[in-house]
């Protein structure tokens, strides 16, 4: 098919991975994209991910693999430490763009914005930020949208990538419940040890530590604290608890705990996950990224669902004579692929909860052999 062929026109809520991926790959069809994002023009806050092989594949496909590569730390193991200090087993993860060039790669998030946002920019995209969409209204197949500053748009597609706690789902009439797990994850940048050039993973008595890569200066640690209430501590409590924490941890830990410095380095969070049962899409409009789909942070694959989406988005439309059937067509070919990584990311909170990691780690793998193929 020669693909939709009325005017091109979208407004996509929210400028992060999934809505920035999204604008470039639709922008390269020949749609005038707009994104309305609620945040600042500052690139995106946050410490790091992990860039696993289908996000490298997928922003291969954007030509965009190379910027983050040079931008990151490419990596191709997940070494994972027992709770006595010895490594358990090693993870070597499939090489999906290249045999000579990484299985993933930890990049900071204000870098892997910075390359997006660029991307989408040299595309046409037109970015809005301090906005957001107040009120949606669907009539004749196409979709008038109202910002936050009083204008309006009528466009041809709405792409709601705002995030977990999505306002675009809840105007689109969608219901979703956000599941708390018992976790609170914990984040630090660090400077990477000589030794860390993979992600390793060290089982704990009441917890889950690592630390992950991101350049050749700096990395960032994590934990996962179990069996926690939703809480919140005051900034300078944030360091010292974090090492605290970590002191539980035998071996190479204790050289992590000691690179930990200051409260403005650390970050603690509730593990949520959330899963959009039943259809994404209305209309002319579509739920892409975590405002649809997001997992627990274990199996480090919320950006590879989020950059997929963007592209296949794209690709659905393309095929389809209308954006109503190349919506139901993306839905169709996400909704499994997206449940199945949710749900395992859930069942792994449960075996660290437990302290089955040897269950974990075989668990994790099938799941990155899984998403190796094809999206």
């Amino acid at each position: 098919m020669d693909g939709y062929r009325g005017a091109r026109t979208a407004v996509i809520v929210g400028a992060g991975v999934a809505g920035l991926t999204a604008a470039a790959a639709l922008a390269r069809d020949g749609w005038q994209v707009e994104i309305a994002e609620a945040g600042p023009p500052e690139a995106a806050a946050g410490w790091g991910l992990c860039l696993s092989g289908p996000s490298l594949r997928a922003l291969d496909e954007l030509g965009l693999a190379d910027a983050c590569l040079a931008a990151g730390y490419g990596m191709s193991t997940i070494t994972h430490v027992d709770a006595g200090g010895k490594p358990a087993d090693e993870v070597r993860l499939p090489r999906l763009i290249a045999a000579r060039r990484p299985s993933m790669a930890g990049i900071a998030r204000p870098a892997l914005h910075r390359v997006l946002h660029a991307e989408a920019e040299r595309c046409g995209v037109v970015v809005r930020h301090g906005m957001t969409v107040a009120a949606v209204d669907q009539e004749g197949g196409q979709v008038r949208v109202q910002l936050s500053d009083g204008t309006a748009r009528t466009v041809a597609l709405l792409v709601g990538a705002d995030g977990i706690r999505s306002s675009t789902r809840g105007l689109l009439g969608f219901e979703a419940t956000l599941d708390f797990h018992g976790q609170m994850v914990w984040r630090a940048l660090v400077p990477r040890p000589a030794w860390a050039t993979g992600i390793h993973q060290f089982a704990g008595k009441a917890g889950t530590a690592g630390l992950v890569p991101l350049s050749d200066g700096q990395a960032y640690v994590f934990l996962t604290e179990n069996g926690v209430e939703r809480s919140s501590l005051p900034g300078a409590a944030l360091a010292p608890r974090l090492r605290q924490l970590l002191g539980a941890f035998p071996g190479r830990v204790e050289e992590i705990r000691s690179l930990v410095s200051g409260s403005e380095s650390v970050v603690r969070r509730p593990v949520l996950t959330m899963l959009l049962e039943g259809a994404w899409n209305r209309g002319s409009a579509v739920i892409v990224g975590d405002a649809a789909h997001a997992p627990a942070p274990q199996m480090a694959s919320g950006a590879a669902l989020a950059i997929e989406d963007g592209l296949v988005l794209a690709a659905e439309l393309r095929r389809h004579e209308s954006v109503g059937a190349g919506l139901e067509a993306f839905v169709g070919r996400r909704a499994q692929r997206c449940r199945t990584l949710v749900q395992t990311s859930v069942a792994i909170v449960g075996l660290e909860q437990a302290r089955r990691h040897h269950e974990a780690y075989p668990l994790v793998d099938s799941c990155h052999r899984l998403m190796a193929e094809p999206a």
